[in-house]
């Protein structure tokens, strides 16, 4: 009887509990003490965006050992000295790999990215990112034999996006020039990397970061480093001693950044800076009094992706292309009485003509060479070569068996080396009716080995999307 009593009592007890809980459950407002959030109530004005922690640029260092400089290796920027692609030094390299294959010196691991390297008097410069220390980091090696000498960085927050570093320094015999992947411009000194000035784009010209990072190499022009921000400006002028603005390009269009260089030209006797932004292409003066003053532009050509740079052919002819189906276009600038002007002489889809969607075609003893991209029918992904006169029909093609993805290419000793996807390097001798294969090598077992090649004191240097190789290329 008391446990039929117990019973009943439990369960009573648990019938309340349950019934009051559900009713707690029911009534209870668990955002009764929450605010609406309105404009004003944060203290900041109306459109100020919220601040953002600036980056401290050039914030990171640390130092190995000290080098002296070994005259002889320069590749100073973005395609060399002369902005070809061409290494014209009087150095006899090899013909073919020979049966020992190719003669490596040395590796470095490197963070994801496609940044290639610059040489100046025996010393390596590259721009890598370390994931681990979330930081971009210019690098400095010795080229004989890979040794880090120190590196100058500072912390950015940057997440994968088909690789991360893109960019190749720029070096003179006094500064070292850099562009990170979101925008930061840093001056060191060449010599043992002190750092001089820092810019945030982002910050002082309200630059909208490309879609896969930054591409856009830098320029320096003597002393003078020129970068093509896009918002506010379209081109600026920095004093590499002192940080100081020179001159700003003013950019009332709105041109955005795009993965292009500024490519240095002389065109109908006026040396000027050619620029093709995500807008349009332009000719900015380079000297005299009116530097910085626009020259001539055009929107005729005008794709949303623009990843090559413009490449100067003769009597005052440009090349452009760019990827994702927009084909290429050649303008004619013209000059009279001081004043310019520019038409647009061709226009044609992949399918047409040569085109490229990544690496910049090189203009050599008359025919203009690239790799066709993906969309061009049969000749696709073909290394090719054209007439500047007319780019539509092909002069000579390495054929269905050699195709090379999107790799990178360079001039020197009058052969080309061409890379493909994979690493594989062929040495290749080409006129405007011949391609001839004269060796060819897996170099690394890697992937995506887009990052440009560069040449210099028999060296060559090139990289897939995680290590940087170099190979003694002298004829023995």
């Amino acid at each position: 009887m008391l446990k039929k009593y117990l019973a009943g009592y439990f369960l009573l007890i648990f019938i309340l509990s349950a019934i009051g809980l559900l009713a707690w459950w029911l009534l209870y407002d668990p955002v009764q003490k929450f605010t609406t959030s309105v404009p004003g109530m944060d203290n900041r004005k109306k459109g100020v965006a919220v601040p953002v922690k600036p980056v401290r640029i050039g914030s990171g260092f640390k130092f190995f050992r000290v080098s002296q400089d070994v005259p002889g290796t320069r590749w100073t920027n973005f395609r060399g000295p002369g902005y070809d692609n061409i290494n014209k030094e009087q150095v006899r390299l090899i013909e073919n790999w020979g049966k020992g294959g190719p003669r490596i010196l040395w590796k470095k691991m490197l963070g994801e990215g496609h940044a290639a390297p610059a040489v100046y008097d025996g010393k390596v410069y590259l721009l890598d990112y370390n994931e681990g220390e979330k930081s971009d980091q210019l690098r400095c090696f010795l080229l004989s034999t890979g040794e880090e000498l120190w590196w100058r960085g500072y912390q950015v927050h940057l997440k994968r996006n088909h690789g991360l570093s893109r960019t190749i320094p720029a070096v003179n015999e006094k500064f070292v020039l850099t562009i990170g992947p979101k925008c930061q411009v840093m001056c060191v000194k060449r010599s043992n990397g002190d750092f001089i000035w820092g810019l945030d784009l982002v910050g002082k010209y309200n630059t909208e970061i490309p879609f896969w990072y930054t591409g856009q190499c830098p320029l320096l022009d003597d002393d003078t480093a020129i970068i093509a921000t896009g918002g506010k400006a379209l081109l600026v002028a920095i004093d590499c001693n002192t940080g100081k603005v020179l001159w700003e390009t003013p950019n009332p269009k709105e041109w955005k950044m795009s993965h292009s260089s500024v490519m240095p030209m002389t065109l109908q006797g006026k040396k000027m800076f050619v620029y093709f932004a995500v807008g349009g292409v332009c000719g900015i003066s380079a000297s005299g009094s009116d530097r910085g003053k626009v020259l001539w532009e055009t929107t005729e050509f005008a794709p949303a992706v623009v990843a090559p740079s413009p490449v100067m052919l003769d009597d005052g002819k440009i090349f452009l292309t760019a990827g994702y189906g927009a084909g290429s276009a050649v303008l004619q600038v013209t000059a009279q009485n001081g004043k310019y002007a520019v038409r647009v002489q061709q226009k044609f889809k992949p399918q047409e003509g040569l085109a490229s969607e990544q690496q910049t075609p090189v203009f050599y003893d008359g025919v203009l060479y690239g790799i066709l991209p993906k969309d061009a029918g049969g000749l696709r992904n073909q290394f090719v070569g054209y007439r500047p006169g007319d780019c539509r029909n092909a002069v000579v093609s390495s054929g269905k068996t050699d195709r090379f993805g999107l790799g990178p290419y360079i001039v020197a000793d009058g052969k080309f080396f061409i890379l493909n996807d994979d690493g594989e390097m062929t040495i290749a001798r080409v006129s405007s009716s011949r391609f001839m294969v004269l060796g060819k090598s897996r170099i690394i077992d890697g992937q995506d080995s887009w990052g440009p090649v560069a040449i210099t004191g028999g060296f060559l240097l090139m990289r897939d999307s995680k290590q940087l190789v170099c190979l003694d290329i002298k004829a023995q």
